[in-house]
């Protein structure tokens, strides 16, 4: 297995990966044995910041043996990536989530998270309900990280079997930080 670190950003909602020399991962390449384990030690090579939390990933490569002679199937290597969070040296590190939803054209609607705080938000899903209504109209499930300062926008489709009335939809939320549970007023984009 080959590791590596790499700082993350994101720009625009998607994510961004550079190398790094900041974060240090060891040992870079091991080879574990069947129902073996391996301690993998990082150390952040500068002060943590200020007064935002740091991002790294490290990512653990496969790198598998070559196939044996005649093999015609497929090889598969596994790649997992682990966030790193390095809290700032002064303060709470804390996300302050902004939610917003606006309509967007052919039935759907944009549900838009901004992060102003100072450390990552892990949304695992979210619903749009009308208000006092029982089934969700819209929503999405799939874990993302929105990192400080970030924004990301979901563009999801509704089911309007319930008829939307008085301009404002009900999202509920799972985050890593608490459950939302608020009414949003509906936008124009």
């Amino acid at each position: 297995i080959q590791i590596q670190a790499v700082a993350w950003s994101q720009v625009d909602g998607k994510d961004v990966y550079a190398p790094t020399r900041e974060l240090l991962v060891s040992p870079p390449i091991v080879t574990i044995a069947p129902s073996a384990e391996q301690i993998i030690r990082a150390a952040l090579r500068r002060q943590a910041d200020a007064a935002s939390e740091l991002t790294y990933r490290i990512y653990l490569q496969e790198l598998p043996p070559q196939p044996a002679p005649g093999f015609t199937g497929l090889q598969l290597a596994l790649r997992i990536g682990l966030p790193v969070f390095v809290k700032p040296q002064t303060g709470k590190a804390t996300p302050k989530m902004v939610w917003s939803v606006s309509q967007a054209p052919d039935n759907n609607l944009k549900v838009t998270l901004q992060n102003q705080g100072n450390a990552h938000v892990q949304v695992s899903d979210f619903a749009l309900y009308v208000p006092g209504g029982e089934k969700p109209i819209a929503g999405e499930s799939g874990s993302s990280y929105i990192l400080a300062g970030q924004t990301r926008a979901w563009l999801v489709k509704t089911d309007l079997s319930e008829k939307m009335t008085g301009g404002r939809l009900r999202l509920k939320a799972y985050t890593d930080a608490g459950n939302v549970d608020t009414e949003l007023p509906l936008g124009t984009p």
